[in-house]
């Protein structure tokens, strides 16, 4: 604990004398600090990393801790060079490829595509993945299925992206395109905009496309963009001695095999469950759940909650299925984390009895720390939401209704609240950050569903909708 405060007043030193730089230096200077050498990185102790704040790239989990693909790639970098990452967020890829160009850190990283554009005002590391850029409509909606298509289409895209560049490449040859950049909005954002008919089509990277559709199911790619892009880090013009550490160390990580490992706990299994209609939920407790309905009533009356509510989201976890596990790493029957895990006395997460008495062990101790201000059924919702996406990012959705005059202990209002976690207006000025809002919305929603399907398949006249109340 100590470390971590002394970590954040390292932070926030650093991020106060890199705010009085950029006010003081003269404009039109190249860099706000000269660019240090691998020797100067190492003697400090940190690598200073610009960075931005979504799912792709960088975040804070529901356990409270940084975690992402590219904050991953980052630290194992820093890691291997003797030091420690310290991430600063910057808020549109404008203002970090500016950051970076001047100098403000030792290198950046946020999904950035290699174009001629940044070439001219970085340097750019080895390329770490190749992507796709993809038009992206909703089922239902627009159907461009070539370039010229797009001529009529309602287009809407990252301003200073590589979306944008390319665009501008086409334009030439397609002078009638055209297209809306925002500043205003992330790639999560629009895509959701997208699928709420907001928006008609999008560019985004199919990486970005494929983790999204999750989400966002009737998310359509329509056709890809031009040839393939590579993501790298941007370094300042003038670091090639760290450019070179980071050359050296990609190619080891490769050949050592972690780079696989990497693609696949991010992203080999987007479409890992297919969340199934509820005959398809009616046939699964019928196969499955009678193997596990004595494990579920068992953790349910030691931890003091119902077992179709333990029963109904552990299957929305992994569908009763033990050996379950997600691109982030958490993984059986309750989809644990391996610290979560740990601490709740798990040996082996692959097993169901240890994995469902855990779960509902987790569940009963983010509930003890709610139950004093909420009242039911506002406190199983919000329990729930809290072991979806965290309990810091719920704290600070309840932050979020104060300050709009909502109120933080009703499930109706928060529903409203928590998707605001992923909008930068607002994530920006709360404890913890970004946060998908809206998956523990969904998640609450499809366990209450589940819950009351499983209730009229069982129909026992003792089942208890909610969490019942300790004595």
């Amino acid at each position: 604990m100590r470390q971590r405060k002394k970590d954040l007043a390292v932070m926030i030193a650093l991020a106060a004398l890199l705010l009085v730089m950029a006010v003081l230096w003269p404009k039109g200077t190249t860099h706000v600090l000269p660019v240090r050498t691998l020797a100067e990185i190492q003697r400090s102790g940190q690598l200073i990393v610009l960075t931005q704040n979504n799912p792709t790239v960088y975040y804070v989990d529901r356990h409270e801790n940084e975690s992402g693909p590219e904050y991953k790639l980052v630290k194992d970098f820093a890691e291997s060079i003797g030091v420690k990452p310290v991430f600063i967020i910057k808020n549109s890829v404008v203002e970090l490829m500016d950051a970076i160009s001047r100098g403000e850190g030792d290198l950046a990283t946020a999904g950035l595509s290699i174009t001629a554009e940044r070439k001219r005002k970085v340097l750019f590391g080895p390329a770490y993945q190749t992507v796709s850029q993809q038009v992206v409509c909703r089922r239902g909606g627009e159907r461009p299925n070539r370039i010229s298509n797009l001529v009529d289409t309602d287009l809407v895209i990252i301003a200073g992206s590589s979306y944008e560049e390319r665009l501008k490449e086409l334009q030439k040859k397609h002078p009638k395109l055209s297209w809306h950049a925002t500043t205003g909005l992330g790639s999560e954002q629009i895509l959701e905009s997208v699928w709420e008919r907001k928006i008609g089509c999008t560019v985004m990277d199919s990486t970005i496309v494929s983790i999204n559709q999750r989400y966002f199911p009737e998310l359509r790619v329509r056709f890809a963009l031009g040839k393939k892009d590579e993501l790298a880090w941007a370094l300042p013009k003038g670091a090639n001695e760290l450019r070179q550490e980071a050359v050296n160390w990609l190619t080891a990580y490769k050949a050592d095999g972690k780079m696989a490992k990497w693609r696949e706990l991010y992203y080999g299994h987007v479409t890992l469950f297919d969340y199934v209609d509820i005959q398809a939920f009616k046939r699964r407790i019928k196969e499955r759940f009678p193997k596990y309905r004595q494990l579920f009533e068992q953790a349910a009356e030691e931890n003091e909650l119902s077992f179709t509510l333990l029963a109904a989201q552990a299957y929305q976890e992994s569908h009763w299925n033990p050996k379950a596990k997600s691109p982030t790493g958490v993984r059986g029957m309750m989809m644990l984390t391996w610290p979560t895990a740990r601490s709740l006395g798990v040996k082996n997460r692959l097993n169901a009895e240890q994995s469902i008495f855990a779960g509902a062990k987790y569940f009963a101790k983010l509930r003890d720390n709610l139950k004093d201000e909420l009242n039911e059924p506002d406190l199983t919702w919000m329990t729930l939401a809290a072991y979806n996406v965290g309990l810091g990012h719920l704290r600070d959705a309840q932050a979020l209704a104060r300050r709009q005059g909502k109120d933080p202990k009703s499930w109706h209002d928060m529903k409203m609240m928590l998707p605001l976690l992923s909008q930068r207006e607002y994530y920006s000025t709360v404890k913890y950050g970004y946060a998908r809002g809206s998956e523990p919305v969904k998640y609450v929603q499809q366990i209450r569903q589940y819950q009351q399907v499983l209730q009229q398949v069982l129909n026992p006249a003792d089942v208890q909708i909610f969490v019942r109340p300790r004595s």
